[in-house]
Parts: structure tokens; sequence; C-alpha cells
């Protein structure tokens, strides 16, 4: 199948630095495997930009970072939208696909504390299942919730605003941040926090009718993986602001949630890649999550 040169490709992103950095980086991946075809950044505001005072445990988190991106290719003003793949909703906008992803970064969290704490005293967070898992790593610390972008998050705990935040490790990475004045990064395991299914993930969409162009040129193995994870959503009926949390990597499915607390099992690498449904449900039953 031939497709057309001549005309640019629109990808729709999200303003905020990171997301901007994500939307560089599958431009460049593309770029090199699409050498005749040009790029545009399409910059979009989401529901969730747009209501910074909002609760995202109280007002739900489906869809306000990705519907706006949607809509553009729906309504064909864009080509390609751009995603977190933690923020993905489990059920995609009429006639769009996920073409696939880009290689995975790391998926830890990362406990962002001021320089000379060891422990935290105040966690401020807005996402569940980071307060739930941590929660049981730090009994005695106190949760609230926050909002904002990467480099905000870090100013609040070096000013002291709030006493500590959890952030990402890949978008530290994304961001070129490796210090902050004022703060200490303090790695978390993947077994004491399990990341939300998608974490790291960089996710490209496209229409249904275009996913043969795309999909050859993005990652296989981080599709598998995502798709697995995305599968154990479903299931759950859950989002990005549920307070369960699944990762899979190198042949291992690590699982969060209250009633059953982190669990980890082996997946061989074929059957997570043609039976993602089998497995998704073998496991809910064992850990008692579903009959």
């Amino acid at each position: 199948m031939s497709y057309p040169t001549d005309r640019t490709l629109t990808v729709a992103t999200r303003r905020s630095p990171l997301a901007l950095a994500q939307a560089d980086l599958v431009v460049d991946h593309l770029r090199a495997r699409l050498p005749d075809a040009e790029f545009e950044l399409s910059k979009m505001v989401t529901t969730g930009d747009k209501q910074r005072e909002w609760s995202l445990e109280k007002q739900g988190g489906k869809g306000l970072f990705t519907g706006e991106l949607e809509r553009a290719l729906i309504d064909g003003e864009a080509d390609l939208a751009v995603h977190s793949g933690k923020d993905l909703p489990t059920v995609l906008g009429e006639g769009l696909v996920l073409a696939g992803f880009l290689p995975r970064e790391v998926a830890h969290d990362v406990l962002v504390l001021p320089e000379g704490r060891e422990f935290p005293s105040e966690i401020a967070t807005g996402s569940p299942r980071r307060r739930q898992q941590l929660e049981r790593r730090y009994p005695d610390a106190s949760f609230v919730e926050i909002r904002g972008n990467v480099e905000t998050r870090l100013r609040k705990v070096a000013d002291g605003e709030v006493g500590s935040t959890v952030l990402a490790a890949a978008g530290l990475l994304r961001l070129g941040i490796k210090s902050f004045p004022g703060v200490r990064f303090e790695p978390i395991a993947i077994e004491d926090c399990v990341p939300a299914a998608g974490q790291a993930a960089i996710a490209v969409q496209c229409r249904e009718s275009e996913v043969k162009r795309f999909s050859p040129c993005l990652h296989g193995g981080t599709g598998i993986a995502v798709t697995l994870e995305r599968t154990f959503l479903r299931a759950m009926e859950g989002g990005c602001q549920t307070a369960f949390a699944v990762h899979y990597a190198l042949g291992r499915i690590h699982l969060f949630h209250e009633q059953c607390g982190v669990v980890t099992f082996t997946v061989p690498g074929d059957d997570a890649g043609q039976v993602p449904e089998e497995i998704a449900m073998a496991i809910l039953r064992e850990t008692g999550l579903m009959q």
C-alpha cells in the first residue's frame, strides 16, 4: 500500500513542557522511518490542563488529558496524537486506534524530598494508586493533593510548600532533569510502588484507516507490554485515577490493589503478546479481584 508524501503530517500534543518533549521524541522517531514526510506540531490545551483547581481523584481523570487531541484526529485537524500512556482512557474515540508506542523509558517512580530529609512527613500526590501504596511504605506520613507540571511540583518541595512529592522517573529523564536546587531524588522500586498501566510509554494514536502506515514504525515490545496492562484496566473498568496498578516487564506482571496488596506473577513473553485477555482474567481470578 502506498501513501501520499506531499503533505505535512500534523501531530497533536498538549502544551506542557513534558508533553512537548514527548512529541519531539515521536517526531524524531518517525522522521527517521518516514524520511519523505514533514511534520508539524499542533499544541493544544485539554480539559485537564484548563481545570487546574480540580481534584483529579474526585472529578475522575478519564479522558481529561486526551479528549481534545482525539477530537482533532476525528475532525481531520491532526494526523497523529501523542499521549502519555498512563493518561489513555480504556475506551478510545470512535474510529481511532493506537498505532503503537516508542520504546519504553524506565517506569519506576521517584520520591522528591527536601535536601537533608531522609523520610517524608507529608507526601503530595493526586494519584490514589500512589497514595495507597506509599501509605504502606510510609505509615507515619500524611497525604495532600497537588497539581501542576513537573517543575512546579519540584519548586513546591524546594520552597517548603509541600513536604515531598512523587514523580515518574521517565518524565524527569525526558526533561533532562537530573537534579534540582533544594531537593533530592530517591528512586522507588517497582515492587514498592507499582506504576500505573502504560506509565513511561509514549503512545501514538491515529485514525484506524491509517494504522498500517504508522504501526510498523513503532516499538513492538512496548506495544505488547502496554496492551497487556490495558487489558487488566479494561477488565477492572479502571482508568488513570483508579487505585489499581499493573506493570509488565521482563516476563513478570506486578499488580497492586488494596484487596491483595502487591503481587507478582511470571508470564512467558510469547503468551503476553498472544493471549492478554486470558492472562488478565486468570491473574485477576487468582488474586480474588474477579470471580
